[in-house]
């Protein structure tokens, strides 16, 4: 099928704002090209689960798209247009099934050594969309904190070398009380400013944290129950013989209801979220450190948020693939050393991925080793690559990043 024969009746199987959107961008949809249209359905389809920042991207595109001439139209498509499909490709359906034929177009460009051609055209696609619309400014800073090292008693791992060179090191803080000023910082914030999605809350335990509305708030321990029923599945499909692949696509296609929807928040957008997190991201559904990592970083990516709050807490010791799927979710101990390591990299990514996010040259970033002495603070206000090895309070270091 080509994409001028589409008709409205042909996305009745997609969520309800999709199909709104898809129908009333029909005839925009028509003049796509097959090298392109399905992969902006795949971000269709998916629009009622979407973030609000993420929604705002997908329309920024049809506004864009629609803004152009047919003489800039035709410029904009010509490398997609060029592209060389197979039959296959050409006769698969692509309008509910978007995802599985964007993995197989990805494979068909590497093979016939057309990927090249199509990823410049589609980094040329992207910046021209993201400079066609003015971007508004932030109502405060983004501000990041982490908390590493909870449940360590001492350790001689040097923290922070990666985050050194971009704020200042405190080597002797005063941490009484820090906790409860960080979750109250995260509150106000919240308050002050009111955002759907735009406040978060990651803990690599349990949160026993109340937070007045406005703050989202997941944890690795509350999804245990999906976490088990997630691990039995991917065990029963190793044993069947289910290649990496078909396992993938398995994954992708998992939804909550699959996995025990009663355990998760009941918001579909949050619970399509943290599914995502177990079923794309490697190890999250096992060790608890690439659970917060791979959150933070997700979240960051998706929903743009103006606070975020990671608290990284000790994984399970490291085992083979072959002992975790036999013993599923079974404890087989504690390594709050090696999971210091592991938060200790994991806070530098965070840093980088809301780095990556507008505002970043007046964001903010504090990583604290839990119950100790030691804080590095990122700023504009805040000297880069300094150590500090006086004696201060933690309240002092909020008032320069808050």
């Amino acid at each position: 099928m080509i994409a001028g024969q589409l008709k409205p009746e042909q996305f009745d199987g997609y969520p309800p704002e999709a199909k709104r959107l898809a129908t009333s961008h029909i005839a925009l949809l028509r003049q796509l090209p097959l090298g392109f249209l399905p992969l902006l359905l795949k971000e269709l389809i998916v629009y009622d689960w979407k973030f609000p920042a993420e929604r705002k991207e997908l329309d920024k595109q049809f506004t864009y798209l629609a803004s152009l001439s047919p003489a800039q139209f035709d410029r904009e498509m010509s490398s997609f247009s060029g592209l060389r499909l197979s039959p296959e490709l050409e006769n698969f359906d692509w309008i509910n099934k978007p995802g599985i034929f964007s993995e197989q177009l990805s494979a068909h460009l590497w093979a016939t050594h057309q990927i090249d051609t199509f990823r410049a055209a589609a980094v040329g696609y992207v910046h021209k969309v993201n400079a066609s619309e003015r971007h508004e400014p932030l109502p405060l800073p983004r501000l990041g904190i982490v908390l590493v090292g909870r449940g360590v008693t001492a350790s001689k791992h040097p923290l922070f070398r990666k985050l050194r060179p971009q704020g200042v090191y405190f080597k002797q803080v005063n941490a009484d009380n820090a906790h409860k000023q960080l979750m109250e910082l995260l509150d106000e914030r919240a308050q002050a400013h009111p955002l759907a999605f735009g406040h978060w809350y990651i803990d690599g335990s349990t949160s026993d944290t109340q937070f007045r509305s406005g703050v989202t708030c997941i944890s690795y321990a509350s999804l245990q129950s999906v976490r088990t029923v997630l691990v039995d599945k991917i065990e029963k499909a190793y044993e069947s013989g289910m290649g990496s692949e078909a396992l993938r696509t398995m994954l992708a296609e998992m939804r909550p209801e699959a996995l025990g929807s009663k355990a998760l928040s009941g918001d579909p957008i949050l619970d399509r979220f943290q599914i995502s997190l177990l079923t794309e991201g490697s190890g999250t559904q096992i060790y608890s450190t690439t659970f917060v990592q791979w959150a933070a970083r997700e979240a960051l990516r998706r929903a743009q948020p103006l606070t975020l709050f990671a608290r990284f807490a000790p994984r399970q010791r490291e085992r083979s693939m072959k002992e975790v799927l036999a013993g599923t979710l079974l404890t087989p101990g504690l390594d709050p050393e090696g999971s210091l390591i592991d938060a200790d990299m994991g806070a530098y990514y965070t840093w980088l991925n809301q780095q990556r996010l507008s505002g970043s040259g007046e964001s903010r970033f504090l990583v604290w080793f839990e119950d100790h002495n030691e804080v590095l603070a990122i700023g504009p206000e805040v000297a880069r690559g300094a150590e500090l090895d006086r004696p201060i309070v933690f309240e002092e270091i909020l008032k320069q990043i808050a």
